[in-house]
């Protein structure tokens, strides 16, 4: 039930990362801080919509 899903960057747009989540455990969007290579920096990824 794993499902595929990719982290955007909420500054600059990038998709930088992809994972993968339990939809029977977590309905809601996922979220994380991880580095983006554009900004230099740790920035906030959110889970983008399919």
């Amino acid at each position: 039930m794993r499902v595929n899903i990719t982290l955007e960057c909420t500054e600059c747009g990038e998709q930088n990362y992809i994972t993968t989540k339990n939809r029977q455990t977590n309905d809601e969007r996922l979220e994380m801080k991880k580095y983006c290579p554009r900004e230099r920096k740790m920035t906030l990824h959110r889970e983008t919509k399919k």
